[in-house]
Order: C-alpha cells, then structure tokens, then sequence
C-alpha cells in the first residue's frame, strides 16, 4: 500500500472549515485508491459513488437537489449504505460524468451534515465542457490537482529512512553539500526512478520484485487504457461516445514525442505528427492530451521578464510526458538497460528536461523556457520564485551551461537572475549560479509561509470640524 503525499492535504483539509473537494488528475495516478484510503482511516462511514460506471444513480441529481432527497434517492438504488450526520464522507468519482452532481455541491456545502470529496479524470477536457444545467457552484467547492508519484514519494515507498529524506531536503533548500554516500545513493536511485516513474501500478510492482519488464509492461497495458479512452465525450442524452477523428489525431500526437524530445530543438512540431490534418487540427488534439493530463507543454518566452504568462509566445512550445516512466516505455527496448547503467543516449536531453518539467509542474509552476531568435541563448527553463524568474539549465551530465552563462554575463540585455544548473553533481556554486544534483527536480517545492497583512487600526480617525 502506497504512501501519498496527498494524504497529508486531505488530512489538512478535513481538520479546517472546508467545502466538497474536487481532485482531478489523469486516469490511474490513484486518485480513487487515496480518497477511499483517507475515507476509511478517517471517517466511521463512506459512501462510494462511480458516476462513470453506474447511471442509475444519477438520478440522484436530476430534479430538486435538496440534500435530504438525494440521500433517499442514493440509498434506494444503492442497498446497505447509510448517511450518518458529522461522521460521513460521500465519495463521487468520476464526476464530470455526471454533470449535475457536480452542480449538487453547493447543496451538500450549504447543508454541512456529510463531506464530500469527487474526483475527476476529464475536467475541462474536450467533450465534457457542455453547459451545466445548474452551474458550476463557484464558491462553494474547493480543487485539488494530483499528480503521479514524484520522485520523493518514490524514496518514501521504497523504505528511506524519513530523517535521510528531509535531510537531502534540508541540504537542497540551503544549497549545503549532501553526504557523498547519501548523494551516490540517491543517484543510483534516481536511475532507477527514470525506468519505474510514478504511476501507482507501476511503483508497486517494482518495489515487489524490481522486475522492469514487468514494470514496463504495466506502463504500456496503462497507455493503452488511457489510449482507448481519447476522443471519449458525453453527448446530449448523456451516452457515451467516441470522436474517432479526435482519437486518431490525439494517437499521432503522442506517438511522435519521441522523435520531438530527440531534437536538438525539442519544440514541437507538426509536421512531425504523422497525420494529414491541418496544423490547426493537430494543435486541437495536443490540447486535448494536455488537458487529460498526459502530457506538459513549455511555452517560449519572447523576453526574460514578469510577468511570464505575458512574455509567452502561445504558438511555440516543447511538451513532455508527465511522467517519466511513461516516456522512457516508449523507447528502444533497450533503454532501461542504458539508463541504469548511466547510458543515456540521444534521449538524454530529453530525459533531464523532462525530469525537470515534471518537477516544477508538481511544484505548481507553470513552464517556460526562453530561446533566442538567432537561435541562442537557450535555457531550459524561466520559472517564477517569489515573483522573480529564475533561469534553470537541466543537463543529464555535468556539461557546461553555456546559454545560461551567457545569459549571466549579459545582464544589459537579459537582466539579473537567479540561475540554477541541474546536473550530474553534487550541490555547489558556479560564477552566478547555485549547482543541484540531477534528482533535484524530485524534491522541488514551493515554501508557503504565509502572508498576513497586519489588520489595519482606524481607531484614531475623527471627522474634520468643518465649523472652523
């Protein structure tokens, strides 16, 4: 049984005032397997709900959603469960399937009787955006993104020492040189991480027998399941369908990763989809896989500045696996051979940067990279830290960062930053830039310590005496 970060927020969410929650994430990242996890550790009932496998129940939010009418019309179509007052958790899974059922949260909110968690695999995605009949309850819901395992999660499950874990921790956050045993242990760990990634199946598996066959073959059986569900939509009678046209095009797309991600420019490009669509078309099927939540898009930024959303050029982007172990499944046989062995390959750029991605993406940062129009300087990533970009170089060995230091020594034209080299080392400084390990992007995390504004005192104001 996995351990999930994610256990700590729903923890944090059900011991402070809160509204029903949403989590949403890509299709068997363990969404359902955590809530019901949390549900039963922490509830003395759960009431379970799959909207996508079972219809009848949504009658249960057609008509008038009074709290008390759903629950009647819940447990007559579901036998043995009950509601329980201050002690229920009600689970709706797969919600946007059902639309109303998400309108139904201000009702379950404003009643305050029953906590209610839903997830969510197609929030927002292409076919599941039709009108709700009641709305969306703004304000009275709360959301929750989910991610696969990241790599600190992985070192949780496979048994490191918690104390060793928040002590690389501490070591990243104040750049103090790690332990070399610990660092060449993480190292090879690292290694290991890039072949297994963070799909829940996945990880169980190997931390049971380390077999990568095994391990890959779980990650192919998963991209054929999330295949078969592109271009699925709800029409208007609320049947399930398929957009053949969608499928194909959203198939294309991700079939050409690999061959993008080998580039020395990993922006994509269409004429690489083996598909005879127009790139308008293409571009409609890529958004398609983002919004799934399958793959991560880096957007260019026209300059170094904040910002970043507005610097950004929207038509020029590389994009990236959201899960590392998912790409590295898609390569040559042989690939996970190399990579224990330190053997990277063509694909080595790509597995850094895509590392990194990855990284910053679970520490809720949005991705840019900035590229000059001659072509040069390059950096792999400008990402917003206390609203100030940073400049971050992802290299697979310990090569020279050459664009960022570029970029460092012309502050006239680029302006001052922050910089960061990930790489294969140790944590260290260069000339104007902190150096981290190449597991780095496993332990990025953005620190919340609070922002109060000091309540402010009117005590002292008096009205003018207008006489005078």
């Amino acid at each position: 049984m996995l351990k999930r970060t994610i256990e700590k927020q729903l923890l944090d969410w059900k011991n402070r005032p809160h509204h029903p929650l949403i989590i949403a994430g890509m299709r068997q990242i363990g969404k359902t397997f955590s809530v019901r996890k949390f549900g039963n550790e922490q509830y003395q009932n759960v009431v379970y709900l799959d909207l996508r496998a079972d219809k009848n129940v949504h009658t249960a939010f057609t008509g008038n959603l009074e709290v008390n009418r759903m629950v009647s019309v819940i447990t007559a179509s579901q036998p043995g469960i009950r509601f329980i007052p201050d002690q229920t958790l009600l689970i709706l899974d797969e919600i946007q399937d059902c639309p109303n059922a998400r309108s139904s949260l201000k009702y379950w909110d404003t009643d305050g009787r029953y906590d209610v968690i839903a997830t969510g695999s197609f929030l927002g995605v292409k076919g599941f955006r039709q009108p709700y009949e009641r709305g969306i309850p703004v304000g009275y819901e709360e959301q929750l993104d989910m991610h696969s395992l990241s790599f600190r999660e992985f070192l949780d499950n496979y048994g490191m020492a918690p104390d060793i874990l928040e002590y690389v921790q501490g070591c990243i956050d104040r750049s103090i040189v790690i332990d070399p045993a610990i660092h060449n242990s993480f190292r090879r760990l690292y290694l290991e991480y890039l072949i297994v990634g963070g799909m829940p199946e996945a990880v169980s598996v190997f931390l049971e027998n380390h077999d990568v066959n095994a391990v890959q073959r779980i990650q192919r059986q998963i991209l054929r399941s999330v295949r078969d569900d592109f271009g699925r939509y709800i029409d208007s009678k609320g049947e399930t369908k398929i957009n053949e046209v969608l499928k194909l095009r959203a198939e294309a797309c991700l079939d050409s990763l690999p061959a993008q991600l080998s580039k020395e420019y990993k922006k994509f490009q269409y004429s690489l989809v083996n598909s005879n669509a127009r790139s308008e078309d293409k571009a409609d099927a890529l958004q398609y896989l983002a919004d799934l939540g399958l793959v991560l898009k880096s957007y260019n930024l026209k300059e170094i500045s904040v910002p970043l959303e507005a610097a950004k050029i929207s038509k020029e982007y590389k994009v990236f696996y959201s899960d590392i172990g998912l790409l590295v499944s898609q390569l040559e046989r042989d690939a996970a051979l190399k990579i224990i062995n330190g053997e990277l390959g063509a694909y080595k750029g790509a597995i850094a940067e895509n590392m990194c991605a990855i990284g910053f993406h679970t520490g809720d940062k949005d991705l840019y990279y900035y590229r000059g129009r001659s072509g040069s300087p390059e950096l792999d990533f400008v990402v917003s830290i206390d609203g100030e970009p940073s400049i971050v170089e992802c290299k697979s060995t310990n090569n020279r960062a050459t664009s960022m230091k570029y970029v460092i020594n012309h502050p006239e034209k680029y302006g001052k930053h922050p910089a960061v080299k990930i790489s294969d080392t140790n944590i260290g400084f260069g000339e104007g830039f902190k150096t981290y390990p190449i597991y780095y992007p496993g332990f990025f995390h953005t620190e919340d310590e609070g922002f109060i504004i000091p309540k402010q005192d009117f005590s002292n104001l008096t009205i003018p005496d207008r006489r005078n």
